[in-house]
């Protein structure tokens, strides 16, 4: 049975979470790492990413999982730290497709 391709593509939502993300790191000067920053240019630039940057981007998740409180500027406060840094990675849009991804490509699809 011929295996099928594994969608890479970067959905709307994740751009569009990344590029919010860029913005409030620039416009606060805190949020995420480097390495987050970098996803988030990919991220938001649209196209696919390899399925070796999607694991990646899947694994960034559960490990801060705790990051993504409701601290998101409301009232004049500035957004905390891990809530740019949650956005730099597609936010709940790109934990949830970097997932599905993860799962087509375990069970035996192409990336």
């Amino acid at each position: 049975m011929a295996k099928k391709a594994v969608d890479l593509s970067i959905p709307k939502g994740v751009q569009e979470n990344a590029k919010r993300g860029l913005e409030l790191r620039a416009e606060h000067g805190f949020g995420g790492t480097k390495v987050g920053e970098a996803t988030a240019r990919l991220l938001a630039e649209g196209g696919t990413v390899t399925a070796r940057k999607a694991r990646h981007i899947s694994r960034y998740f559960p490990r801060h999982a705790g990051d993504n409180l409701d601290q998101t500027g409301k009232g004049g406060k500035a957004p905390s730290r891990g809530y740019i840094a949650w956005l730099l990675w597609g936010g709940d849009a790109g934990r949830t497709w970097s997932e599905k991804v993860v799962k087509a490509l375990d069970e035996g699809e192409q990336g």
